[in-house]
């Protein structure tokens, strides 16, 4: 997956989540260099986020297999490039479906979401997690700091929760979601991260988060419509969905003050 998955992964910090007895045994986030020297993996300037250490970046096709030799199974993202860390350039939107939720709601969730999105004026991406939900992924334009981005992502979240209770939660916490989906939106703070398109997930099923266009949201059976024994079947499409996602970065600006 190399060709479809470098473009995700370079010149972002990146977060591993090892596991060196497979995904039945122990899982461990590695943030930073320590024990991966030799594999590729590149060490970015500890400046970058000062007061922090050194983050990563899994910029080549040797760092992907040193990674993988190294029993890294899940690969995440954060928001920003390495160029201009303090302007994030995504929102991430994680829906996360509690208890009792049907696959049915989950696609209905992200269908609002897009529709509400582009009331705002702003264009989304569409992937499965690997996992039980789906991500909306929406480019944003260089120019906001990572309190405006998350704040706006925070308003959109307790909008959808309070015009569609019945359906969205704002709160995290399983309690909170019996029967609802919760829209992560702490996604959007410095330092966190989302699985990167094309990475595999940590549990039985090895699903994978693959970029999909928002016409085949339909026909997917979950987020993990795709997994490391089916995923040959899908890369031929590779990130052709996603083709207008280098041109649909919008300022917050206008959304903010519809």
């Amino acid at each position: 997956v190399v060709e479809w998955m470098l473009p995700h992964l370079k010149r972002r910090p990146c977060s591993l989540v090892r596991g060196p007895s497979g995904v039945g045994g122990e899982l461990f986030f590695q943030k930073h260099i320590e024990s991966l020297q030799g594999t590729g993996i590149k060490e970015l300037d500890a400046a970058l986020w000062p007061g922090h250490a050194a983050l990563l970046e899994v910029p080549t096709a040797k760092a992907l297999i040193g990674a993988a030799q190294m029993n890294v199974i899940e690969f995440h993202t954060m928001n920003t490039g390495k160029l201009f860390f303090a302007h994030p350039d995504r929102m991430v939107f994680d829906l996360d479906p509690g208890d009792g939720v049907a696959w049915a709601q989950v696609q209905e969730a992200a269908q609002l979401m897009h529709s509400f999105l582009q009331q705002l004026g702003l264009q989304s991406f569409l992937k499965t997690s690997g996992g039980k939900g789906l991500h909306v992924v929406v480019p944003v334009r260089r120019m906001h700091d990572w309190d405006t981005v998350k704040g706006f992502s925070r308003a959109v979240v307790l909008h959808m929760a309070k015009t569609i209770p019945q359906r969205f939660v704002a709160r995290s916490g399983p309690k909170n979601r019996v029967g609802k989906i919760f829209i992560d939106y702490l996604r959007n703070g410095p330092g966190a991260t989302t699985v990167c398109a094309w990475s595999a997930r940590a549990r039985p099923g090895l699903g994978i988060s693959v970029p999909v266009a928002w016409a085949e949201l339909p026909t997917l059976r979950g987020g993990n419509h795709w997994t490391v024994k089916t995923v040959h079947e899908r890369l031929d499409t590779g990130n052709a969905p996603w083709a207008s996602y280098g041109r649909a970065a919008r300022s917050l600006r206008p959304a903010m003050s519809a």
